[in-house]
């Protein structure tokens, strides 16, 4: 089991966001959650990463119960065992992929990451000559790919992705979500893909409606 979550409570100005009594994410899992805008997708997925921590209960991630670890212990735990896909990517511009995958590898203690770098974005179709040119250089459909390439290199067991396709047309985010899930797959990485589009739901093996596992009043 990669993810366990047990009467997780969140509030937001005293107001209930979270109330989840318990939820798993088994290893290689893919996971497509959905919900309205402001029904607490986005925070749970910071606190399954440990970017916010939980008012009450428990949230382990391969074993260990990250809320219960200090904030210099969640950063390190988060690299080395999460991956994260953003909406907008947040690739540094001036950096080229090698680099910006190399960055994510040495925020984990990762050494000699240049090599998993081109094996990653070669496996994800981006062609050698393009592997150091900045990102700002690079198409959307490039950008896609160091990004994906970014959140795996460290072969975390949880990869976490959040609205990453909402500002793609049909045909790149078609092509973006076919790349994560055969990547996804390869590494076993465990997916929780949060998205309110509905039409790619089919895509994975579990699909979730938040208010289902969300016990929190006015979530629903």
């Amino acid at each position: 089991m990669v993810v366990s979550v047990q009467n997780l409570r969140f509030h937001y100005d005293k107001a209930p966001i979270l109330d989840i009594p318990r939820w798993t994410v088994e290893t290689g899992e893919r996971i497509f959650l959905h919900g309205p805008s402001g029904a607490g997708k986005s925070t749970l997925l910071n606190l399954l990463a440990g970017i916010l921590l939980p008012d009450s209960g428990t949230i382990e991630v391969q074993g260990k119960a990250i809320n219960t670890l200090g904030a210099r212990q969640r950063d390190k735990w988060r690299a080395r065992h999460i991956g994260v896909v953003f909406q907008q990517f947040n690739l540094i511009p001036y950096l080229g992929a090698v680099d910006n995958i190399r960055l994510a590898a040495g925020f984990a203690g990762a050494t000699g990451a240049s090599g998993r770098a081109r094996e990653l974005l070669l496996a994800l179709g981006l062609a050698e000559e393009q592997h150091h040119q900045s990102a700002s250089r690079l198409s959307i459909g490039q950008q896609q790919r160091v990004a994906i390439a970014r959140a795996l290199v460290n072969r975390p067991a949880l990869l976490i992705a959040d609205e990453p396709t909402s500002a793609l047309d049909r045909e790149n985010r078609d092509a973006f979500l076919s790349l994560l899930l055969n990547q996804a797959g390869e590494c076993r990485t465990a997916l929780v893909f949060v998205s309110h589009d509905l039409a790619l739901a089919d895509r994975f093996s579990r699909t979730e409606a938040l208010a289902d596992i969300n016990r929190a009043e006015g979530c629903h």
